[in-house]
């Protein structure tokens, strides 16, 4: 989480947190989360949590006061690692080289390949788990979820579009279409999560997905290799 100043009082100044305090809330938030996800939050315990993330227990209420902060910034944290692998997985589409069906088939598999880890699948089951519980859940996610990743998509395919490798008018479209083309048939497969799914059968529903892709956005060249 970054650093907050009080009122008044400028960054420049501001005390900074040491790196072992960091390092340490860190490990709690990491510890947390792997405790919520393999108990649930009704049933994880403090205790349970300090020792996962091997910290005394006094220390995580001196970092995250209470049980129910603790929740909520281990999902924030969760989150937001995941939107970072998700965002650095889109790099090799600002530099596609001449195949841009390969370059669109990496990036697609590694996206699938994220969506299936594991954090990802115990961040969406806690999700739904515990959203009645902490309505204001679904809001911490989504701020590093689906909504950022699309227009970080779209901005790489609209830089293509104006390359002229790709026919998208409407990059936030295309990028959307992509997405679903890739995640739309992972709920069902996974079972919502619960179930591992082979890394070929990723390759597949990726393959299934560039050419489907590429034959509503793609070049002219494109279009025409994936209807052969």
């Amino acid at each position: 989480m970054a650093a907050t100043t009080t009122p008044g009082t400028s960054s420049a100044t501001a005390p900074r947190p040491s790196r072992g305090r960091i390092d340490k809330r860190q490990a709690i938030l990491d510890g947390a989360f792997t405790v919520f996800a393999r108990q649930g939050y009704a049933q994880a315990c403090v205790q349970e949590i300090a020792d996962e993330a091997g910290v005394a227990k006094p220390t995580v209420y001196n970092h995250l006061t209470d049980k129910a902060t603790l929740f909520r910034h281990a999902l924030d944290a969760a989150a937001r690692a995941a939107l970072h692998d998700k965002l650095a997985a889109l790099e090799p589409l600002l530099a596609p080289g001449d195949d841009l069906r390969a370059t669109l088939h990496d990036v697609g598999l590694a996206l699938l390949r994220l969506h299936c880890d594991d954090r990802s699948c115990a961040l969406r089951r806690l999700l739904y788990a515990e959203v009645t519980r902490f309505p204001d859940a679904l809001v911490i996610v989504s701020e590093h979820g689906p909504h950022r990743l699309v227009q970080a998509l779209a901005d790489r395919l609209a830089r293509l579009a104006l390359a002229g490798r790709l026919h998208a008018t409407d990059p936030t479209r295309a990028a959307e279409h992509f997405l679903a083309l890739l995640i739309g048939p992972m709920e069902a497969r996974s079972q919502m999560g619960t179930r591992e799914i082979a890394d070929a059968e990723l390759v597949e529903v990726t393959g299934a997905a560039v050419e489907t892709f590429l034959r509503a956005f793609g070049g002219a060249e494109d279009r025409g290799a994936a209807t052969l």
